[in-house]
């Protein structure tokens, strides 16, 4: 089974419907605390008890990975315009354009001189110096980008660009340790040359949600 039929399409269309709604209360909530509780509730009424921890854990990550982490980029459309030259729609090209552009950077930087892998185990192609010339340059573009497209200033930009270029290298790696647990090259073959959906969300899977709250805490 994989991640993205993991998830029933209730739990997805619900969760989108507090999105269109703004209903920050019960979309922060739905899937990490009701979704969680229903899961094994569903399992037990079905009689299901062979594998039951890992069944159920497999569900709520496959939701919290698919649904919950990735419907925070939604949620930045309908958020308040606070009288940026882009709208709602430039907070979601900012987290985006930030997130491809720091995996590529940390791709070139780490082609060019990278010498020191991180963590070999995991992901055998990361180093240190992908790693940290990826974040100087995100850190410097999204301070420049950042009063043009968001509410933040510069010094804002700055700090969120260097949130989105740090999780971003987590939401790769982790989703990297989760293929490897999987045995699987890629997460499906949706995308000739990259893999399935989650193959290109993996950095977007971290930075959305972090990205987001930042944005939430300081702006609304």
């Amino acid at each position: 089974m994989g991640l993205l039929t993991a998830v029933k399409p209730p739990a997805l269309r619900e969760r989108y419907d507090w999105v269109a709604a703004g209903w920050y209360g019960m979309f922060i909530i739905f899937i990490p605390v009701y979704l969680f509780l229903l899961i094994p509730m569903r399992m037990v009424l079905k009689g299901e008890t062979d594998g039951f921890i890992k069944s159920a854990g497999t569900l709520h990550w496959a939701a919290m990975l698919t649904v919950f982490s990735v419907s925070h980029v939604a949620y930045l459309l309908v958020l308040p315009d606070k009288n940026t030259l882009a709208g709602g729609i430039g907070l979601v090209l900012f987290l985006l354009f930030m997130t491809q552009f720091n995996d590529v950077s940390q791709y070139v930087w780490g082609k060019m001189l990278g010498k020191h892998k991180i963590i070999p185990k995991v992901s055998p192609n990361k180093t240190w110096q992908g790693f940290l010339g990826g974040m100087l340059t995100i850190t410097l573009v999204a301070a420049l980008v950042a009063p043009y497209l968001t509410p933040m200033n510069r010094i804002e930009g700055l700090i969120g660009g260097l949130l989105i270029s740090i999780s971003g290298f987590f939401g790769d790696v982790v989703i990297s340790a989760v293929k490897r647990d999987l045995n699987i090259k890629d997460s499906g073959s949706l995308i000739p040359g990259h893999g399935g959906i989650l193959d290109r969300m993996d950095s977007l899977i971290y930075t959305g949600p972090l990205f987001f709250h930042y944005i939430y805490y300081l702006h609304y």
